[in-house]
Protein backbone atom coordinates (compact mmCIF):
# COMPACT_ATOMS: atom_id res chain seq x y z
CA UNK A 1 0.00 0.00 0.00
CA UNK A 2 2.50 2.57 1.13
CA UNK A 3 4.44 1.07 -1.62
CA UNK A 4 2.32 1.86 -4.33
CA UNK A 5 1.53 5.36 -2.63
CA UNK A 6 4.98 6.11 -2.93
CA UNK A 7 5.23 5.02 -6.47
CA UNK A 8 2.55 7.13 -7.25
CA UNK A 9 3.73 10.49 -5.96
CA UNK A 10 7.23 9.91 -7.56
CA UNK A 11 5.93 9.36 -11.39
CA UNK A 12 3.27 12.49 -10.37
CA UNK A 13 6.50 14.49 -9.30
CA UNK A 14 8.34 13.55 -12.62
CA UNK A 15 5.29 13.92 -14.78
CA UNK A 16 5.05 17.64 -13.62
CA UNK A 17 8.69 18.17 -14.21
CA UNK A 18 8.28 16.80 -17.71
CA UNK A 19 5.35 19.31 -18.04
CA UNK A 20 7.35 22.04 -16.80
CA UNK A 21 10.19 21.46 -19.09
CA UNK A 22 8.11 21.06 -21.88
CA UNK A 23 6.47 24.11 -21.82
CA UNK A 24 9.44 26.44 -22.45
CA UNK A 25 12.48 25.91 -24.88
CA UNK A 26 15.75 26.97 -25.01
CA UNK A 27 17.32 29.07 -27.69
CA UNK A 28 20.26 30.66 -28.84
CA UNK A 29 20.86 34.91 -28.51
CA UNK A 30 21.69 37.16 -31.04
CA UNK A 31 22.38 40.46 -30.82
CA UNK A 32 21.95 43.24 -33.58
CA UNK A 33 22.85 46.91 -33.65
CA UNK A 34 21.30 49.66 -35.83
CA UNK A 35 22.97 52.54 -34.26
CA UNK A 36 26.62 53.97 -34.24
CA UNK A 37 26.91 53.58 -30.80
CA UNK A 38 28.50 50.71 -29.76
CA UNK A 39 26.90 48.60 -27.46
CA UNK A 40 26.44 46.02 -24.53
CA UNK A 41 23.49 43.71 -23.85
CA UNK A 42 22.58 41.39 -20.78
CA UNK A 43 19.60 39.22 -20.49
CA UNK A 44 18.82 38.20 -17.05
CA UNK A 45 17.57 35.24 -15.79
CA UNK A 46 13.70 35.47 -15.59
CA UNK A 47 13.53 33.37 -12.03
CA UNK A 48 16.86 35.27 -10.96
CA UNK A 49 17.04 38.74 -12.25
CA UNK A 50 20.23 39.22 -10.81
CA UNK A 51 21.82 36.82 -12.77
CA UNK A 52 22.69 37.15 -16.42
CA UNK A 53 22.02 34.41 -18.61
CA UNK A 54 23.80 35.49 -22.05
CA UNK A 55 24.39 38.30 -24.08
CA UNK A 56 27.94 39.92 -25.91
CA UNK A 57 29.14 43.15 -27.32
CA UNK A 58 28.02 44.62 -30.89
CA UNK A 59 30.03 47.22 -32.43
CA UNK A 60 28.36 50.24 -34.40
CA UNK A 61 25.93 49.31 -37.44
CA UNK A 62 26.84 45.93 -36.75
CA UNK A 63 25.53 42.38 -35.73
CA UNK A 64 26.98 40.06 -33.18
CA UNK A 65 27.85 36.08 -32.89
CA UNK A 66 25.63 33.11 -31.68
CA UNK A 67 25.43 33.41 -27.75
CA UNK A 68 23.97 30.93 -25.23
CA UNK A 69 21.05 30.50 -24.31
CA UNK A 70 17.40 32.46 -23.44
CA UNK A 71 14.36 30.16 -22.70
CA UNK A 72 10.73 31.24 -24.20
CA UNK A 73 7.72 29.67 -23.56
CA UNK A 74 6.96 26.69 -26.24
CA UNK A 75 3.73 28.34 -27.02
CA UNK A 76 3.49 32.13 -27.20
CA UNK A 77 1.50 34.15 -25.30
CA UNK A 78 0.32 38.28 -24.85
CA UNK A 79 2.39 39.15 -22.24
CA UNK A 80 5.84 37.62 -22.52
CA UNK A 81 8.51 40.06 -20.96
CA UNK A 82 11.87 39.81 -20.78
CA UNK A 83 14.45 41.99 -18.64
CA UNK A 84 17.75 43.07 -20.77
CA UNK A 85 20.12 45.59 -19.17
CA UNK A 86 22.46 47.37 -21.64
CA UNK A 87 25.36 49.81 -21.66
CA UNK A 88 26.68 51.72 -25.08
CA UNK A 89 29.29 54.54 -25.02
CA UNK A 90 28.69 58.00 -26.70
CA UNK A 91 31.70 59.34 -28.51
CA UNK A 92 34.95 60.14 -27.39
CA UNK A 93 35.35 63.04 -25.31
CA UNK A 94 38.60 65.83 -25.54
CA UNK A 95 39.96 64.48 -22.93
CA UNK A 96 40.25 60.54 -24.14
CA UNK A 97 37.33 59.26 -22.26
CA UNK A 98 34.10 57.53 -23.44
CA UNK A 99 31.17 58.19 -21.44
CA UNK A 100 28.97 55.27 -20.94
CA UNK A 101 25.33 54.81 -20.06
CA UNK A 102 23.56 51.50 -18.78
CA UNK A 103 20.26 51.18 -18.77
CA UNK A 104 17.86 48.66 -18.14
CA UNK A 105 14.94 47.69 -20.16
CA UNK A 106 11.85 45.12 -19.76
CA UNK A 107 11.16 44.25 -23.44
CA UNK A 108 7.74 42.44 -24.62
CA UNK A 109 8.40 39.46 -27.03
CA UNK A 110 6.07 40.08 -30.39
CA UNK A 111 4.59 36.91 -31.19
CA UNK A 112 6.29 34.02 -32.87
CA UNK A 113 6.75 33.15 -36.66
CA UNK A 114 4.93 30.65 -37.24
CA UNK A 115 3.42 30.14 -33.98
CA UNK A 116 6.90 28.23 -32.60
CA UNK A 117 9.49 30.10 -30.75
CA UNK A 118 12.89 30.64 -32.82
CA UNK A 119 16.50 32.14 -31.48
CA UNK A 120 16.20 35.24 -30.01
CA UNK A 121 17.40 38.79 -31.80
CA UNK A 122 18.18 41.59 -29.18
CA UNK A 123 18.06 44.36 -31.42
CA UNK A 124 19.38 48.38 -30.42
CA UNK A 125 16.96 50.56 -33.16
CA UNK A 126 17.87 53.53 -34.91
CA UNK A 127 16.29 55.35 -32.04
CA UNK A 128 18.43 53.61 -29.42
CA UNK A 129 15.35 51.88 -28.13
CA UNK A 130 15.95 47.91 -27.16
CA UNK A 131 13.24 45.38 -29.06
CA UNK A 132 13.55 41.67 -29.39
CA UNK A 133 12.53 39.27 -31.83
CA UNK A 134 11.92 35.84 -31.80
CA UNK A 135 12.65 34.10 -35.37
CA UNK A 136 15.05 31.28 -37.15
CA UNK A 137 15.10 33.72 -40.05
CA UNK A 138 17.68 36.21 -40.03
CA UNK A 139 17.21 39.94 -40.44
CA UNK A 140 17.41 39.62 -44.54
CA UNK A 141 15.28 37.03 -45.25
CA UNK A 142 11.78 37.27 -46.49
CA UNK A 143 10.11 36.71 -43.60
CA UNK A 144 12.04 38.52 -40.76
CA UNK A 145 9.25 39.31 -38.56
CA UNK A 146 11.51 42.26 -37.30
CA UNK A 147 10.37 46.25 -37.69
CA UNK A 148 13.17 47.33 -39.43
CA UNK A 149 14.48 44.92 -42.68
CA UNK A 150 17.62 43.47 -43.40
CA UNK A 151 21.42 44.02 -41.59
CA UNK A 152 22.43 47.48 -40.16
CA UNK A 153 24.05 49.86 -43.03
CA UNK A 154 26.31 52.63 -41.78
CA UNK A 155 25.28 55.82 -41.87
CA UNK A 156 27.45 58.11 -44.92
CA UNK A 157 28.60 59.79 -41.59
CA UNK A 158 30.29 56.48 -39.50
CA UNK A 159 31.80 55.76 -43.10
CA UNK A 160 33.81 58.77 -43.79
CA UNK A 161 34.71 58.62 -40.09
CA UNK A 162 36.35 55.37 -40.78
CA UNK A 163 37.79 55.96 -44.36
CA UNK A 164 39.39 59.32 -42.87
CA UNK A 165 40.94 57.07 -40.14
CA UNK A 166 42.15 54.34 -42.66
CA UNK A 167 43.20 57.36 -45.30
CA UNK A 168 45.26 59.00 -42.06
CA UNK A 169 46.64 55.65 -40.80
CA UNK A 170 48.17 55.43 -44.58
CA UNK A 171 49.54 58.63 -45.67
CA UNK A 172 51.70 58.19 -41.94
CA UNK A 173 53.61 55.52 -44.11
CA UNK A 174 53.68 57.57 -47.04
CA UNK A 175 55.30 60.57 -45.01
CA UNK A 176 57.94 58.47 -43.28
CA UNK A 177 59.16 57.17 -46.46
CA UNK A 178 59.09 60.12 -48.16
CA UNK A 179 61.19 61.26 -44.70
CA UNK A 180 63.75 58.44 -44.54
CA UNK A 181 64.73 59.30 -48.49
CA UNK A 182 65.66 62.55 -47.68
CA UNK A 183 67.32 61.48 -44.40
CA UNK A 184 69.31 59.40 -46.79
CA UNK A 185 69.62 61.75 -49.34
CA UNK A 186 71.25 64.35 -47.10
CA UNK A 187 72.88 62.27 -44.94
CA UNK A 188 73.72 59.28 -45.75
CA UNK A 189 76.77 58.03 -43.86
CA UNK A 190 74.92 58.75 -40.86
CA UNK A 191 71.42 57.89 -41.50
CA UNK A 192 73.34 54.36 -42.73
CA UNK A 193 75.23 54.00 -39.20
CA UNK A 194 72.38 54.57 -37.01
CA UNK A 195 70.16 51.98 -38.82
CA UNK A 196 73.39 49.51 -39.28
CA UNK A 197 73.72 49.68 -35.12
CA UNK A 198 69.71 49.57 -34.79
CA UNK A 199 69.52 46.15 -37.34
CA UNK A 200 72.89 44.64 -35.52
CA UNK A 201 70.73 45.04 -32.38
CA UNK A 202 67.33 43.72 -33.78
CA UNK A 203 67.82 41.53 -36.71
CA UNK A 204 71.23 40.73 -37.97
CA UNK A 205 70.64 38.61 -40.33
CA UNK A 206 69.73 41.56 -42.02
CA UNK A 207 73.23 42.73 -42.61
CA UNK A 208 74.62 39.54 -43.85
CA UNK A 209 76.11 40.29 -47.23
CA UNK A 210 77.05 43.66 -46.60
CA UNK A 211 80.81 45.14 -45.13
CA UNK A 212 79.54 47.78 -42.63
CA UNK A 213 77.69 50.83 -42.64
CA UNK A 214 79.55 52.71 -45.54
CA UNK A 215 78.86 49.84 -48.07
CA UNK A 216 77.84 51.24 -51.35
CA UNK A 217 75.44 48.17 -51.25
CA UNK A 218 74.50 48.52 -47.87
CA UNK A 219 73.31 52.15 -49.27
CA UNK A 220 71.90 51.33 -52.24
CA UNK A 221 69.53 48.29 -49.88
CA UNK A 222 68.71 51.01 -47.76
CA UNK A 223 67.35 53.44 -50.78
CA UNK A 224 65.54 50.48 -52.64
CA UNK A 225 63.73 49.28 -49.96
CA UNK A 226 62.32 53.21 -48.84
CA UNK A 227 61.26 53.54 -52.55
CA UNK A 228 59.30 50.18 -52.81
CA UNK A 229 57.84 51.19 -49.72
CA UNK A 230 56.79 54.35 -50.64
CA UNK A 231 55.52 53.19 -53.64
CA UNK A 232 53.55 50.65 -52.19
CA UNK A 233 52.50 53.15 -49.57
CA UNK A 234 51.28 55.35 -52.00
CA UNK A 235 49.29 53.13 -54.17
CA UNK A 236 47.55 51.80 -50.74
CA UNK A 237 46.82 55.35 -50.28
CA UNK A 238 45.21 56.48 -53.40
CA UNK A 239 43.25 53.52 -53.31
CA UNK A 240 41.96 54.75 -50.38
CA UNK A 241 41.26 57.86 -51.83
CA UNK A 242 39.27 56.41 -54.54
CA UNK A 243 37.00 55.17 -52.45
CA UNK A 244 35.88 57.96 -50.09
CA UNK A 245 32.32 57.41 -49.47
Amino acid sequence: MIRSLLLSVILLGASLLSACGESTVSVSLHGVNYTVEPFTYMVMDAVRPDQIIGGEHIDSFSAGGTTCCATLPRKWRPGIKLHIRTIHWMKQLPDGSLPEIKQAHVVEVPKYVDGKPGELWVLRNVDGSIGVVSSDFQPDHAQWPGNVKGWPVPSIEYQREKWELYRKHEEIFVRLYVSLLEDLGENPQKHAEFFWAESKKSDPSDLEGFEGPHDQKYLDSLRKEYDEGLENSLRSWRAIVDKKP
